[in-house]
């Protein structure tokens, strides 16, 4: 791992938790965040961002707009959107809509011009970065920053494009304080790490089993309801970390399609493909019945499949131990492969040629 992993990948993944606990605290710290309301009560709020810095806002829109129990109390009554374009949604305009543009670098050119589409519309404003071209122009704007210090990829700050949104919500009245549940959270996946770190032998470490059963594999993500944004986590780190084939989906909606797409070609389907189904005790009991048939379907009909449960006493801490879990697999997978898990060659690639067509 130390001959491959050259830019410490390993050490981002084994620092999350306390990644998460920071970013919270980052957050709840600011009074930046305070300056977005002082026109006008938010209405929505649409989160602009791409890759790493865009994942943080799907499982905050996931966490905070799913009811928890009986009572809609704990959560978040404002739609929250996750934009991952160019300009902004048609909807996007006036004081009540606030936009939060969340980029890593501070150089995405998708969120750039998000930003420059929120100002033109008369938006509320909020930028979350490390720096570059997006604080620069903020700062110009008068445009509240929250600026957090972060070297590595983008991909490896998910607690802070997490944790600082959560505290966003919480400070401008849209959710009740987490600092508990924050807590509970950085607990579970602290105690999860003991089982998933890279000391621990194959043999106790179920982070390296999954890796293995995904070797020369196409792998497929199932979630639903939190686990929904999750399984695309999954599938992003895959991605970019191990540099290998892979895809998401989303249960209730694979059952009315997906599901289908099991008998061709059987030469592809059956050895060369791995389906895993995240659950968590927060599921829905209809999607969890759910999951349980579809992985079912799948089995019969030959293509290799797989549970990972979540753990912790909160759907907060479920979320946070299953992306833990997702992060060390694909890590580990990456070592199989024998590839640096931390540049992402391709991407640089593309960036660059965009940049020759400008």
């Amino acid at each position: 791992m130390r001959g491959l992993d050259r830019e410490n990948m390993l050490g981002e993944i084994d620092g999350l938790p306390d990644q998460l606990a920071r970013a919270y605290e980052i957050g709840m710290q600011t009074s930046e965040v305070l300056k977005t309301s002082e026109v006008s009560p938010i209405s929505r709020v649409v989160i602009a961002g791409l890759g790493g810095s865009a994942i943080g806002g799907d499982l905050l829109a996931s966490y905070v707009s799913t009811p928890l129990d009986a009572s809609v109390g704990d959560s978040c009554v404002v739609p929250i959107i996750v934009h991952r374009d160019y300009g902004l949604p048609a909807f996007a305009r006036g004081r009540e809509t606030l936009v939060i543009c969340s980029s890593h670098s501070g150089n995405t050119e998708e969120t750039l011009d998000a930003f420059d589409a929120a100002q033109k519309n008369d938006c509320a404003l909020l930028v979350v970065c490390t720096g570059g071209e997006l604080a620069e122009r903020a700062k110009k704007a008068n445009v509240p920053v929250i600026q957090f210090d972060h070297k590595g990829q983008p991909r490896a700050a998910v607690g802070f494009s997490f944790g600082i949104l959560l505290a966003v919500l919480v400070k401008l009245g849209l959710m009740p304080d987490q600092a508990e549940l924050i807590a509970g959270a950085v607990t579970a996946m602290k105690t999860s790490q003991a089982h998933l770190r890279a000391e621990i032998e194959t043999v106790h470490n179920p982070a390296k089993r999954y890796a293995g059963q995904l070797m020369g594999r196409w792998v497929t993500i199932f979630g639903a309801g939190l686990l929904a944004p999750v399984a695309r986590r999954f599938k992003g780190q895959i991605n970019e970390i191990a540099k290998a084939a892979a895809n998401f989906e989303f249960i209730p909606e694979a059952d009315h399609n997906t599901l289908a797409g099991t008998w061709h070609p059987q030469e592809v389907l059956q050895p060369h493909t791995m389906n895993l189904f995240l659950r968590a005790p927060s599921d829905h009991p209809r999607n969890r019945l759910r999951t349980d048939l579809t992985k079912q379907h799948f089995m019969l009909e030959g293509p290799n499949t797989d549970f990972i449960d979540a753990r912790g006493d909160s759907p907060l801490a479920q979320m946070w131990t299953m992306i833990l879990f997702g992060d060390y697999m694909a890590y580990y997978l990456a070592i199989a492969y024998g590839v640096d898990p931390t540049p992402v060659e391709a991407l640089v690639n593309l960036k660059n040629a965009l940049k020759t067509k400008a």
